[in-house]
């Protein structure tokens, strides 16, 4: 044992063991590819969200709106959507449509969200739509949220917290114990 400045001695201290430290870094592991999973999905929506934005305004007529209900068995309760179906042209061709948004109308387990789209977008009406220029087939009466984009640092602290536990279980520790 060696002797410390203010008196006493230093006894060294075993540091973690090798179990503990990869036990750690599984878990940062997990963290940092849950993270970063979770980033590579919300950067997706973003970009997409994006795309859609610069995508050229084409006039569409409304052909068919209405609610689309589902019963997934007897027990369970109805769910509904906003069903939609619209005529466009896009470089003198005709097509047809039926997205709202890229990612299409969610099922609820009421009418409201429904109604609302159908009293927006009733049959017969004029509308605006986005049309993707290199693929007219599909089209959206409505731009994607670029929220995701806004949101992109929640799962980054994972990404880097998790990488930064396996970094602290990989360290080398200098630490001694005084015993008076």
């Amino acid at each position: 044992m060696a002797r410390c400045p203010g008196g006493g001695y230093a006894k060294p201290v075993a540091g973690p063991s090798t179990a503990s430290r990869v036990y750690l870094s599984f878990i940062g592991l997990g963290l940092a590819l849950a993270g970063g999973l979770f980033f590579a999905l919300m950067w997706r929506s973003f970009q997409r969200a994006r795309a859609v934005e610069h995508w050229p305004v084409v006039p569409c007529v409304i052909l068919e709106s209405g609610v689309e209900d589902r019963q997934i068995d007897p027990n369970s309760s109805p769910e509904y959507r906003f069903k939609v179906s619209y005529g466009y042209e896009w470089e003198k061709q005709p097509y047809k449509g039926n997205l709202v948004k890229l990612w299409g109308s969610g099922w609820s387990s009421g009418t409201a969200i429904s109604d609302a789209y159908v009293k927006r977008y009733p049959e017969g009406s004029q509308q605006e739509c986005h049309v993707n220029p290199e693929n007219p087939q599909t089209a959206v009466l409505e731009k994607e949220s670029k929220a995701p984009g806004y949101s992109l640092w929640f799962p980054g602290i994972f990404v880097v917290g998790g990488l930064g536990m396996v970094v602290g279980a990989w360290r080398p520790r200098k630490q001694a114990v005084h015993v008076a």
